[in-house]
């Protein structure tokens, strides 16, 4: 009678997780073409181009701004920043933030729950709710500004700042419910579905849980929204005369019948960038998270 002698199972190697990445991230298939980044650069720099030439623009004297082709060496000079303040620029300033600011933080109370509505929990015939967003913007501003205008003055409502926060955010709302949208669709249901569990409602829920998980969204919309009313024109030159007047109606004022007043435009468009600008910077890293959100699944 023999005896069968069971050999003992070796364990089969388990396979370097981290050596596979590193092997993985140096494939020359995966690898960037450095001519990308160069061409990266070549187009970055052709967008900041025009918005340098400003800023040194600022900073030169009417006749050295106005020479053909106009030379960068010119003196500098801070002439035109304090021809600004003498103008009273601050009203301009001061009503293109309130209309843009306030119109922006009602766009986000709207845009949110009606972008939960149609993401998170769709209403029947979603759908057509979207495309009827999206057709509000099809008309162009300069057709309904006639009847906007006899609505405003039947109101008694012209040249007041609120008339604007009113259009900039039924401007801005189509375009914040459609991205808040795609934003909303990456929340877990899962975390939703635990909320509920543990008692949360709508209120609560929107306010603790959705909220946070979509800053980076509410951040790119926020800005875009922002921008969109601080640059608007029609309305504000239409619908305005001097106690409303925004920042691009204070920039019309260098375009006069004695002429272009180049550099002095030049300082005043740069310091109207500014907040633009700033707002850019603080949240540059929820910017690029909110608008890359969803492109890679």
């Amino acid at each position: 009678m023999t005896t069968v002698v069971d050999k003992p199972q070796t364990e089969r190697p388990v396979p370097n997780q981290r050596g596979r990445r590193r092997r993985r991230r140096d494939d020359p298939r995966n690898s960037v073409s450095p001519w990308w980044a160069v061409g990266t650069w070549i187009v970055t720099l052709l967008f900041f181009l025009p918005v340098a030439w400003m800023v040194l623009t600022s900073f030169h004297d009417e006749a050295d701004a106005a020479t053909n082709p106009p030379s960068p060496f010119a003196p500098i000079t801070f002439s035109n920043y304090s021809a600004l303040f003498d103008r009273d620029i601050a009203p301009y300033l001061i009503n293109s933030a309130t209309a843009s600011i306030v119109s922006t933080l009602l766009v986000l109370v709207l845009a949110v729950p009606a972008a939960y509505a149609l993401s998170i929990k769709p209403v029947e015939k979603w759908t057509d709710v979207m495309f009827f967003f999206l057709s509000t913007k099809f008309l162009p501003l300069i057709a309904a500004l006639l009847p906007i205008y006899l609505i405003v003055k039947y109101l008694g409502m012209l040249d007041n700042v609120f008339t604007l926060v009113i259009l900039y955010t039924s401007m801005n709302l189509p375009i914040a419910v459609w991205m808040m949208r795609s934003f909303l669709a990456e929340v877990p249901v899962e975390v939703l579905e635990a909320a509920q569990v543990d008692g949360a409602g709508f209120i609560r829920t929107l306010v603790s849980i959705i909220t946070p998980i979509t800053m980076p969204g509410l951040a790119a919309t926020s800005l875009i929204c922002f921008i969109f009313s601080w640059n608007e024109f029609m309305f504000a030159v239409n619908l305005t005369a001097v106690r409303a007047a925004t920042a691009p109606i204070f920039l019309v004022g260098f375009i006069s019948s004695q002429g272009l007043f180049l550099a002095k435009l030049c300082a005043a468009a740069t310091l109207v960038s500014l907040p633009v600008l700033i707002a850019g910077f603080a949240a540059q890293d929820k910017l690029v998270r909110g608008l890359s959100l969803g492109a890679v699944k």
